[in-house]
């Protein structure tokens, strides 16, 4: 049951060194994903943090828990893997879904 319900999360798995991408990221997917699960795993190499079937991170909440600017594409450099589809909305926002709506 735990790998059918672990099927359905998506997001960002980051390196574990980046500490402080990892602590802003955690607030920013908690406050950008309000009404969807959280599930946090800190692996030491690695940070999963994920929630089910949709994972919104948006530039302006990035920088405002990181207190600086921050283009979404530098994220990639703290990214080790992710688990679903990725898209970004422009240099506004950046997604990761389970499912093609296209």
């Amino acid at each position: 049951m735990e790998e059918v319900r672990r099927q359905k999360f998506v997001g960002p798995v980051l390196r574990g060194m980046d500490g402080e991408i990892i602590e802003a990221l955690l607030v920013v997917i908690a406050q950008d994903n309000p009404d969807n699960e959280l599930l946090y795993e800190d692996r030491g190499g690695y940070v999963r943090i994920h929630t089910s079937r949709r994972c919104r991170v948006t530039r302006k909440s990035l920088e405002a828990a990181l207190g600086r600017p921050f283009r979404l594409a530098e994220l990639e450099l703290s990214l080790s893997a992710f688990a679903g589809r990725m898209r970004y909305e422009g240099d506004e926002a950046l997604e990761w879904y389970l499912e093609r709506e296209d």
